[in-house]
């Protein structure tokens, strides 16, 4: 995916998320349902990210009917990169270099919600945080924190 001219927002955000990743990733049916790139006015520890959702299907779930981990945590790294792209402002090849996932409780029959942070954005390297949450009751799942390499120019 090539960046167009002009501001890079949801709708730009919307189409990485489809071009840009492998077709199993594609195939987590995940949406981006806030994309954060701009501070509101006042905001003084406001941080560049976005909030995806991943919907509840009985195909990510492991025995017993709860999501698997493999899921959440492909989840998390998929909402980091869509975060980057909000620090960024538009899209920039990069490669996940850790990720260190926390899990607090299981979830079942329910979509998950990504909030997806970038802590800080240096020219080669970004730092971040994603919060897993059930969206049936907004508890969290689990916490990550990650680390990207940037890639090219």
């Amino acid at each position: 995916m090539q960046q167009q001219a002009g501001e890079f927002g949801i709708e730009e955000a919307r189409r990485a998320l489809a071009e840009v990743f492998a077709p199993w990733v594609l195939d987590l049916n995940l949406s981006i349902d806030a994309f954060d790139y701009t501070p509101p006015a006042g905001a003084v520890d406001w941080q560049p990210g976005a909030i995806l959702r991943m919907p509840f299907s009985e195909r990510l779930c492991r025995n017993g009917g709860t999501v698997s981990g493999q899921a959440l945590m492909a989840f998390a790294d998929t909402a980091m990169v869509i975060a980057n792209l909000a620090a960024n402002k538009g899209y920039r090849p990069m490669t996940t270099v850790d990720q260190t996932t926390h899990f607090m409780r299981a979830v079942s029959a329910s979509d998950v919600l990504a909030d997806a942070r970038v802590v800080r954005l240096g020219r080669t390297m970004s730092f971040g945080r994603v919060t897993l949450l059930s969206a049936t009751d907004n508890r969290p799942v689990a916490m990550v924190s990650s680390a990207f390499a940037m890639l090219g120019a």
